[in-house]
């Protein structure tokens, strides 16, 4: 088990490896934006991701920057750089390279696993248990790297849907984890997706920056600002501390993996779609985002929220009742934001998280500040 709960440099640089396959995926979106383009770039996005936090476990029970572990992650960084190279066509003359590639990083993933549970009976089993999943995900995807169409997704889902399925089949009392560490691992992988959105604005902007493109940038970054907000202010820190109070072992593997490794995935999905919406709007702010991207936009705000709703009920019990309403609200809107003018939509977007927050801020003011300024906060909002 590593000492100490602070994220290494190397975690860090692996991290942004992360920020490319997750530019990737949004690319892969936004240049089809069709129903088949994004059910695509989040197979993809959900595949990279598992194994991003699979590495995010590794690094609890093992540090990276001792020995031969080093080059090994450096191994698996570079496997990891392949496959996101190879993201656009995944589903296409890449699809094999893909495969192979995140075969290699997930190889390493058991590997390093395998070296750290070596004086650990529990945690061999468990890591065996994984390998199987493992195995059989990635032979789902090299299998779909020689199909195409409806059962090459068919096989994708599938891969994603087993791979994910894993810990439940097989347990998770062995694992063990820094928490600390777990927890600001996924924060700082939030930040990176977030990072991305702010990206995308950049990437896709005019050469000839006018009124509504300065406009449409300053919207996407308090859209940006009030996802971060809304993740930082408060809900992060209950998390971290619910994690470090949970007894070690099952109940805490347990909160582990539905709160980091299960629910933030829909949250870097919902964000990853909202850079798809602001790369759509930067192309032509005057014109309607029309329906896809305006799910993506909208709907990809709805999917953070209700992501957020679960991860507090599953830490604190209590039910969001105002991010799921602000969700209901942002799904309902979706057939106006596919006509209204891109910048209109992106406008609405802006207004009601700024609403939700400031209401948020106004209405548990006590609460807020006692958890963010005590070393164990009273009550949160509910």
């Amino acid at each position: 088990m590593r000492e100490g709960e602070r994220v290494t440099p190397l975690e860090l640089f692996f991290d942004l490896v992360f920020v490319l396959a997750l530019t990737q995926c949004t690319t892969l979106i936004a240049r089809t934006p069709t129903w088949e383009g994004t059910l695509r770039g989040l197979l993809v996005l959900g595949v990279l991701w598992w194994s991003w936090t699979g590495y995010a476990w590794l690094t609890s029970v093992l540090d990276p920057e001792e020995g031969s572990v080093r080059l090994a992650m450096f191994a698996a960084m570079a496997a990891f750089l392949v496959a996101a190279l190879c993201v656009p066509g995944a589903f296409g003359s890449e699809a094999l390279l893909f495969a192979c590639a995140y075969a290699v990083v997930r190889a390493a993933h058991i590997a390093l696993f395998i070296i750290a549970s070596r004086d650990d009976p529990g945690l061999r089993r468990s890591v065996i248990g994984l390998a199987v999943s493992t195995a059989v995900g990635v032979g789902l995807l090299l299998a779909a790297a020689f199909n195409r169409g409806a059962l090459q997704l068919a096989l994708w889902g599938l891969a994603l849907v087993l791979d994910l399925g894993g810990p439940l089949l097989f347990g998770i009392e062995g694992w063990k984890l820094v928490p600390g560490h777990f927890a600001e691992r996924h924060g700082g992988i939030v930040i990176i997706a977030l990072g991305e959105s702010i990206v995308a604005i950049g990437i896709d902007a005019r050469a000839t920056i006018g009124a509504g493109v300065v406009i449409a940038a300053v919207l996407g970054m308090v859209v940006a600002a009030a996802l971060w907000w809304a993740y930082f202010d408060v809900a992060a820190i209950v998390a971290g501390r619910r994690l470090a109070r949970a007894h070690a072992g099952r109940e805490r593997n347990r909160i582990a993996r539905d709160s980091y490794s299960y629910l933030h995935l829909p949250m870097i999905a919902g964000i990853a779609l909202i850079a798809v919406g602001l790369k759509r709007t930067l192309l032509a702010v005057d014109d309607p985002l029309k329906l896809v991207p305006a799910v993506a936009l909208l709907g990809g705000a709805a999917v953070y929220l209700l992501a957020h709703v679960a991860f507090r009920l599953r830490n604190m019990h209590s039910l969001s009742t105002r991010r799921l309403v602000v969700a209901i609200v942002l799904f309902a809107l979706v057939p106006a934001g596919a006509a209204l003018p891109a910048l209109a939509t992106l406008g609405t977007l802006a207004a009601v998280l700024v609403a939700l927050i400031a209401y948020e801020v106004l209405r548990y003011a006590d609460v807020r500040e006692r958890v963010r300024h005590q070393a164990v906060g009273g009550g949160v909002p509910t």
